[in-house]
């Protein structure tokens, strides 16, 4: 996929993205139960998970998936400042990191409209049972399985970054004129991904541990199984 490909799919998520975040934040209910779906779901990744973020080796990489790629906080800013520079992104980027940004941002939006409508489904108080029906009901599978897909495509990404010679020694001398020109999020963002990718022994392997387990907890959720989040 070549750069200005790369920028289109961005510009698109970007849109989609601003645009499901606007309309969760338009109904109180609707946004008071989207913040407990997305505490639900971190507190249940963070168990899936647990190994990866106890291993020194796995832990900043377990964060970065749990935290930047999925998390509870609000990412509005990074997407604006995203928005306002893609052009110079698609001049100054490598291939490999414009992608690692495009795919995060895909995955984002992908996201946040399946968490709507879930939120939609269940309200802020729910069991493990509510969840799994709810998940049945208004999740297509093609789009559970796009979502995975995106997950392994940033992982991925991000494998191929840390082969750039220099992105690392270009990447810190970037910080203080990403704070100047008010781009501090996105650049750091963009950092804790490569440093927590860079630190790894087996990235790869990583990407296929966290991808594998989050597909077998799709499958048990479809095929509703008794014990939806056993990955054993």
């Amino acid at each position: 996929m070549g750069k200005q490909e790369i920028a289109a799919t961005l510009r698109r998520a970007l849109s989609d993205v601003m645009m499901e975040r606007q309309a969760s934040r338009s109904s109180p209910e609707v946004a008071q139960a989207l913040a407990s779906l997305k505490q639900f779901q971190s507190r249940r990744m963070a168990r899936t998970h647990a190994d990866l973020l106890a291993s020194a080796d796995t832990e900043a990489a377990a964060r970065f998936f749990l935290e930047d790629l999925y998390g509870t906080h609000d990412m509005t800013q990074r997407d604006a400042d995203i928005e306002r520079i893609v052009p110079t992104m698609v001049r100054l980027l490598p291939d490999a990191a414009l992608e690692t940004i495009a795919d995060a941002i895909s995955l984002d939006a992908l996201s946040e409209r399946l968490d709507a409508a879930m939120a939609r489904q269940l309200g802020p108080v729910f069991d493990e049972y509510a969840y799994a029906e709810a998940y049945r009901k208004v999740s297509p599978r093609a789009d559970r399985e796009r979502q995975i897909e995106l997950v392994r495509s940033v992982g991925m990404s991000l494998c191929d970054l840390v082969r750039i010679r220099l992105i690392g020694g270009t990447l810190k001398m970037m910080r203080g004129p990403a704070q100047l020109a008010k781009l501090g999020e996105l650049h750091q963002f963009l950092e804790r991904g490569y440093l927590a990718f860079q630190a790894m022994k087996s990235p790869r392997k990583f990407v296929d541990t966290t991808v594998a387990r989050e597909t077998r907890i799709m499958e048990n959720l479809y095929a509703k199984s008794p014990n939806v989040f056993d990955i054993e």
